[in-house]
């Protein structure tokens, strides 16, 4: 089980985009950083986090960019003015990862957790037992679950999801309700 009280620089903090940072556009994708909208009280939340967590890594599927709806450049644009607007803000992104695939099966496709194993051997100091996922769809869950990372589902998109659920080791409302739960452990 996840104990927040045991979180410190020594922690990775995995987050997923869509959802969880920004407001997840209905069965379509953010196409351009005009479209892309901050929950409110993200930008505080990940300057705190970024105090917390000695990593924050964005992990993030874009299937729009496989399926040719969008660019990979498109997608790097929104990125860069994202990470800008996070660091504007006084917190981090230290590195973000993300899979364009369309094929279920590909190992970097979440649920599959070949973006946790990119993230690992790229910074080999990321110790898996003190890691976590924060994401709002359970293929987020079972992608930490796949890496053996902790799992923290924010309710944003699916308000109702039935907890507990073995997939889920904590739920809050949102990204700045898990901070501010860190705050005060």
């Amino acid at each position: 089980m996840l104990d927040l009280t045991k979180i410190d620089k020594s922690w990775t903090l995995f987050l997923d985009r869509d959802g969880v940072i920004n407001i997840e556009k209905y069965e379509d994708y953010v196409y351009t950083y005009d479209e892309f909208i901050f929950y409110e009280g993200v930008l505080e939340a990940i300057k705190e986090l970024s105090d917390l967590f000695g990593l924050i890594i964005l992990t993030t599927n874009q299937r729009g960019v496989g399926r040719g709806l969008m660019t990979e450049a498109a997608l790097q644009d929104i990125h860069t003015q994202m990470t800008r607007d996070v660091v504007n803000a006084g917190g981090r992104i230290d590195h973000i990862y993300y899979c364009v695939a369309n094929d279920p099966y590909d190992p970097n496709r979440k649920p599959n957790p070949g973006m946790i194993y990119q993230a690992k051997k790229e910074f080999p100091a990321i110790d898996l037992q003190k890691s976590l996922i924060v994401g709002n769809n359970m293929s987020d869950m079972k992608f930490g679950r796949n890496g053996g990372i902790h799992t923290v589902f924010v309710k944003t998109t699916h308000p109702d999801q039935a907890i507990p659920d073995p997939a889920i080791d904590l739920a809050f409302n949102s990204l700045p309700d898990f901070a501010k739960a860190l705050q005060l452990k």
